[in-house]
This record gives C-alpha cells, structure tokens and sequence, in this order.
C-alpha cells in the first residue's frame, strides 16, 4: 500500500508547486484547526492546483493515507523546520521524529531540507530518522481506526473524553488532588466549568488535550504559589467587556509556570496580575481579533515581578505583550507578529530586559513609556509600516541601552520623546522612512557604533538644538574621505537633511522627495550648513559599515 502510494506521489510531485502558508488565515485541511506557526505545517497542490494545507506533517500524511485520492495530487510540500517561511518537496526532505519535538498533533514529526540540517537535530534532540514512506507508516500505525475527528489536535486516542468520565472530572479531579500532584488531562475535548487552582500541583496535557470554553467563560484561574500548566489546547474564552477573561489567569500567586501550550481564540491568552517570579515560555497565542476594542492582549503582565517571557509566538491580538508596573523581568525570544497595536506595549516599568525577540507587522510598533533602566538587545524590529507606525517608540525613558538591534522596513525606525541618557550602540537601521527621529527634549542620548543604510531620512529632529552625540556610525550618505586610512573619516558627517526639516513642518512636502530639488538643496546644506541642526554631527563617521566588519572580524579568527 505506501509502495504504491509514494510511487504516485513521486510521478504526480513535479506537476504544480506550492503557495505560501498564512499563520492566521489558513486552516488545516483535517482537523480544521486554524495554522498558527509554519514550522510543521504541510501542503497538498493538486492535480487541478487547488491548495490544501496542514497544521503539521502527521496531519498531511494522515489525509493521504485515509481521506484523499492519490491520483488527484500534484505535489506535497512540508515547511523546513529551520526555515519556516521556506517549503520542500516530501519526497526530498530529511525527516525527525522525536519525543521533545512538540509539533501540533503531538507526534514529534519535524521536516529538514538537508541531511546535515537532520543529523545536527538528530544529535541535539534525539529520536529516530524517518524518509516520507517512514512518516506515512508512522502515521499508519500511531492511527490505527483512521484519521482523528475534525475539530480537535488529538493524538492517538478518541477525540472526546472516555465515556466512564462524566462531564465536570475534571474539575474534581484538580479539586480532589493534594497539593504538589500531577493532574493528568487526557486527550479529548474539555469543555468545563473554570478551573479553578488553589493548590500547588501540575496541569499536564497529553497530546490531544483541549480545554474548550465555548466563547462562553475563561479557562484556568490560578490563586496559589507553584502552579504547572503545560501541554494543553486552551481555546475559545469569548469576548467580555466586563472581565478580564482569559485562557489563564494567575492572581496573587508566585513561581508560576505556564509553558508548551496553545491558546486560541482567546480574549486574553496568559494574564497575570500581582504575580511574581513566573515563567511563561514556548506557548503560541494566536488569536483573531479585527478592532481593539474588541480584543484583548495575548500575553498580559500587572503589577508584577521577575516575569520570565522567553521562546512564545503571539499573534492577533490587541498587544502581543503587554506589561504595566512590571520591575526585574525578561522578555526573550518571542516572535509578535501581526498584533492590531503593538508588538511589544509596557509602561511605569523598570530594570526589565528584552533580547532576542522579532517585532514585526504590527499595527504600531512597539512602544516603551514612562520607565527607566531598560536594557533592549538584539532584538528585530520588522515591516511596520504606516502614517502613525515605528519600530520602537521611546517616551519619557531614563538610563537605558538600546544594543545589537536591528530596524528594518519601519516608517519610522526609533522615536525617542522626553528620553534622557540613551544609550544606542551597534544596530542596524536599514531601509526604514525614518531611521531615527530624536525630539530635542531627550538629552545626554549617545548613538555610536550603528549602521544607517537605504533610509530615506536618517535622523530627523524638530529643533536646530540638540543634546544627544553622535560618534563612530555608519553612513550610507557620507561622502567623505579617509587619507590615513584608519577607517574613520577625515571630515565630520551631518546627518539631518535639510529636507527633513521641510517635511516636518510640513508633511504634504515628502512627494518631492526624489525630485531634483530636493538634491540642490541637499547639495547647498552640505557645503553651507546653516539650517540644519548645528549640534547633530558625528565628527568621526566610520567608512565602512559596523556590521559587516563585526561579522569580518569573527570570520578571520574562526578555527
């Protein structure tokens, strides 16, 4: 049977290609749950080019095995594991399977394009190697009465609770344990009153575990100290206006953990309040939220602290993160995306650290206020593009560093309002409107270090007086000399065009951007600067960009 099956697949597999996958927009084609990461996600072409697509690989392979006609596909695609926006043939990729890969249907089935890229997955989480006739017996055998019911990520066992549990077990089961237990929920579909947890003890999904609230009430309400929750399916609060309803909620409690989980179509996704010392880490938070007033955020943080946030994907909501009066926290590795408002919103908080996170598409950016002490490293701020719309917005902000960050494709890259003593070194401003716009009431500000490469307006301010010092960046726009060759240029580089101070009393002016005119008086400011602000110069631009020598110099001393 899979002899003749992949022997189709591999005749047919030439004769139409694939389309990109939408976390959001598609669905998957058999259990109908909505895709919300690509890095599992499948796809069927078929004969005729109609597109089918897959929450994960198991599922795809599921369908053709029990559900669709082989002669009716043109071609199978599954997303490469390490690239997620890039799709490869089934029948060519390097496969994984493994207990500590979490993919959507629980069985650890993980795609590579390349035998290299497999091993090195192979040595660091183990498991067993598997070609696509491999993942289809797989799939066979882990599924032996067929493909799961539609409508729910379940493993291998039925879709709905087992019949010798009446309806509220769970409930009492979390009621009935004693504290410091592992409560176990089996695979199925959940749909209960609120949890409420008390007790310290562990919330434990298996594969397949799905608290539904029926767009009718939150999920989980945490009120005690070392509370677990981690591997369930938690969807569909429904929207309130008169509660803060979410998937869970954790209230007064400290050293929570709520990790490995999926949460959709959830008003908020994760919302603690007055907590302290919590981790909330690997969850994807997905949720469709069209107004903001009608949302609310996915992961959302008050009057707490030491809040870890690390390795989430939050996308659909009002906010991806939010914190207010949050101290002594860590945001790291989350991607937010496609959120209505910001990416990344916190206010009245202080000595926080946000590293390695991707910020992109969002409605506004992300927005930083009224905080001091905040450390933002390597970070990326991508595509959010519009009339009111930045990468990173700074307001009333004292002591703190912006490092190792890049701005790509923002209307405006940083906006610093009221921000005293920043410290901004070694980003990348690339291809934004505005790589910087610097309001003459931030003062003390030092910008060295930073590439400003294809941006229409590099730094732009609303006064011919500044505070800030600019020293040793890049510029793209330098057009001056280095004699000595000593990788600094011999004469001083302004960067705020004249044109830009045009443009901000005057906004409808920006069509005249490429115009000729634009280019005279560029040409006239710069050997007689007289309007242009006197105090925004960097006296020793460097010639080459930072970046690149970085990466250069890393090479040079690589064994």
């Amino acid at each position: 049977m899979y002899r003749s099956l992949l022997a189709t697949l591999l005749v047919l597999a030439c004769t139409s290609g694939p389309r990109p996958i939408e976390p959001g927009r598609d669905s998957c084609a058999l259990c109908t749950m909505g895709i919300a990461e690509t890095r599992f996600a499948a796809e069927l072409v078929t004969r005729t080019r109609q597109v089918r697509t897959f929450d994960s690989i198991e599922c795809m392979a599921g369908f053709l095995t029990f559900e669709f006609d082989a002669t009716g596909i043109g071609s199978l695609w599954v997303t490469d594991h390490d690239a997620p926006t890039r799709l490869v043939r089934a029948d060519t990729a390097w496969f994984v399977r493994s207990p500590r890969i979490r993919s959507p249907m629980g069985m650890g089935l993980a795609a590579f394009a390349t035998r290299a890229a497999r091993d090195a997955a192979l040595s660091t989480l183990g498991g067993e190697a598997l070609d696509w006739a491999g993942v289809l017996r797989t799939v066979r055998e882990a599924w032996p009465h067929g493909a799961p019911h539609r409508g729910v990520h379940a493993g291998p066992v039925a879709a709905e609770p087992a019949a010798d549990r009446a309806a509220g077990w769970l409930a009492e089961a979390v009621r009935d344990a004693a504290p410091g237990d592992r409560v176990v929920v089996p695979a199925g579909v959940w749909r209960e009153p609120t949890l409420v947890i008390d007790k310290p003890l562990e919330l434990v999904g298996e594969p397949g575990a799905v608290l539904d609230g029926e767009d009718q009430r939150a999920l989980v309400i945490v009120r005690a100290d070392d509370v677990t929750i981690r591997g369930l399916v938690l969807r569909r609060t429904g929207t309130s206006y008169v509660e803060d309803r979410a998937a869970v909620r954790v209230e007064k409690a400290a050293r929570c953990r709520i990790e490995d989980n999926r949460i959709e179509d959830a008003f908020f996704g994760v919302y603690l309040a007055n907590a302290s010392d919590c981790v909330v880490r690997a969850n994807i938070v997905t949720g469709s939220a069209v107004r903001e007033s009608g949302a609310g955020n996915g992961i959302h943080v008050w009057y707490s602290r030491g809040a870890t946030i690390e390795d989430n994907t939050i996308r659909g909501h009002r906010d991806g993160i939010y914190f207010e009066f949050v101290d002594d926290s860590r945001v790291a590795g989350n991607t937010s995306e496609n959120n209505l408002r910001y990416g990344l919103h916190f206010m009245f908080s202080n000595r926080n650290l946000y590293e390695r996170n991707v910020f992109q598409r969002n409605g506004s950016g992300v927005a930083v206020m009224y905080a001091s002490q905040v450390d933002m490293v390597d970070n990326r701020f991508v595509d959010n593009w519009g009339p009111a719309t930045f990468g990173l917005l700074l307001k009333d902000i004292r002591d703190s560093r912006l490092d190792g960050n890049r701005f790509v494709r923002n209307s405006i890259g940083l906006y610093a309002e009221g921000s005293d003593r920043l410290v901004v070194e070694r980003n990348e401003f690339h291809a934004n409107g505005w790589a910087v716009k610097l309001m003459a009431n931030s003062e003390d500000g030092r910008f060295s270090a930073n590439d400003f490469t294809g941006n229409s307006f590099d730094v732009a301010t609303n006064s011919r007086r500044t505070r800030s010092h600019f020293s040793g960046n890049y510029w793209d726009a330098y057009r001056g000399y280095d004699l000595d060759h000593d990788g600094t240029g011999d004469t001083a580089f302004r960067p705020v065009r004249l044109f830009s101070l045009i443009v901000e009393q005057n906004e409808p002016s920006l069509i005249l951007l490429r115009s000729v005119l634009v280019q005279v008086l560029d040409a006239a400011e710069a050997l007689l600067p007289s309007l242009t602000p006197e105090s925004v110069v960097d006296e020793a631009p460097r010639m080459r960009p930072v970046r690149a020598t970085a990466i250069a110099a890393k090479g040079a001393v690589q064994p």
